[in-house]
């Protein structure tokens, strides 16, 4: 072989070698042993919301989650250095809090996630909440663990006005253990702020266990306003008791279950003074009072009666009088209430509770909106549901 065959040859074979050791490093990823050389990481994290947001309310959905990967450690913490309490899904792959935010507050996003290989990913971010230009308190009237008559509606009372009802009445559900049609209706502001009602369409079926939920701390509700709490309470429906008031009857009925279970004499609102009628519809119990003083500047009274139980706003009670027991049964000559013997009151008031239906019939002047709190069973079906934000469903 001539020398210059030879030193084609030379070249020729480092070419191949070259080629080779190209082959191995790449086969092992930059790596000759095979192992593979660090890379980014696979892993994605998002927070939510996502960082260039601006002020949030507490009630907008935040987490973070992972794609190509699981979260490690999690942390959302303010600035005075508290930490949010939080829950880690099952499969690491996502993060929320447990407690709620609070309102005009940052905090700070600190974590890592971690993909198939070790590679890890910084979970990093901030988040504000917004400062509300007025907070609103809801409260629910019935308590946890009561038991309420068949027409006892659910109260939810605010202590200031609520512009946006429909995004209110979206965070409120009403569960209930027996199949129950009912709506909510927004009456007139009343209390101190706006309120609505929750009502069958017909009265609740005798132990109705019945779950009210208000979802509402964070919800925007209008005008710069926002819910500054969650309401909600578990309640159960008592024996039917449904009192018949017959004013020209002169007689007060009390209908337990279906059958009849006291009879008494009574004695009604003078019906030729129409300042002085009981008034006719569906009232329903609402407070019970040993001692009630009852004051009326037009008729010059100020006086305590005993065994006074609450059946409208308007100031119609039934209650004890013995000032007219000559006349009950026979004549009516009260200023609106039922007047009943102080034996006979005081067995009615050990009978009621708050729910119970008292049905007036016989007099010229109905119940009304005029009447105060809860004149809602004298609104038709089609008419109470259009009291409600969101329309009949």
């Amino acid at each position: 072989m001539t020398r210059s065959g030879t030193t084609a040859a030379r070249v020729r074979f480092g070419t191949m070698l070259l080629a080779v050791v190209l082959a191995l490093m790449t086969a092992g990823c930059g790596s000759i042993d095979g192992r593979p050389a660090p890379g980014p990481a696979q892993v994605r994290v998002t927070v939510q919301p996502e960082p260039s947001s601006p002020p949030v309310s507490p009630g907008s959905p935040v987490g973070v989650s992972v794609t190509g990967g699981q979260l490690r450690d999690v942390a959302l913490t303010s600035a005075d250095g508290k930490r949010v309490p939080g829950e880690l899904s099952p499969d690491r792959l996502r993060w929320t809090p447990s407690a709620a935010l609070a309102f005009g507050t940052t905090y700070t996003w600190s974590g890592t996630a971690v993909d198939s290989e070790d590679r890890t990913a910084p979970v990093t971010g901030k988040l504000s909440t917004l400062h509300p230009r007025e907070l609103l308190h809801p409260k629910l009237n019935i308590a946890a663990g009561s038991t309420v008559g068949v027409a006892g509606p659910v109260l939810l009372q605010f202590d200031g006005h609520v512009a946006d009802r429909a995004a209110a009445e979206r965070a409120l559900t009403v569960a209930t253990s027996v199949p129950t049609e009912g709506s909510w209706g927004w009456l007139q502001d009343d209390n101190g702020g706006s309120r609505a009602f929750w009502r069958p369409r017909q009265y609740w079926a005798p132990g109705t266990t019945v779950t009210v939920t208000g979802k509402l701390y964070g919800v925007d509700l209008g005008n710069g306003s926002f819910a500054d709490a969650d309401t909600d309470t578990r309640f159960t429906i008592g024996r039917s008791q449904v009192t018949k008031a017959d004013i020209r009857s002169h007689q007060l009925v009390v209908v337990r279950d279906g059958a009849e279970v006291a009879r008494y004499d009574a004695s009604y609102g003078k019906e030729s003074d129409p300042d002085r009628n009981t008034h006719s519809g569906i009232h329903v119990i609402t407070e019970k009072f040993t001692d009630k003083r009852m004051t009326n500047q037009q008729y010059h009274y100020d006086v305590m009666e005993k065994w006074a139980v609450r059946m409208s706003n308007n100031g119609e009670f039934i209650h004890a009088n013995p000032e007219t027991t000559g006349v009950q049964g026979s004549a009516n000559v009260s200023h609106g209430c039922v007047n009943l013997s102080t034996e006979d009151a005081k067995a009615y008031y050990d009978s009621a509770l708050y729910g119970d239906p008292v049905e007036v019939t016989g007099s010229s002047i109905p119940l009304s909106s005029r009447d105060g709190d809860i004149w809602i069973w004298t609104v038709d079906w089609p008419t109470w549901q259009s009291l409600s934000a969101l329309g009949a469903r």
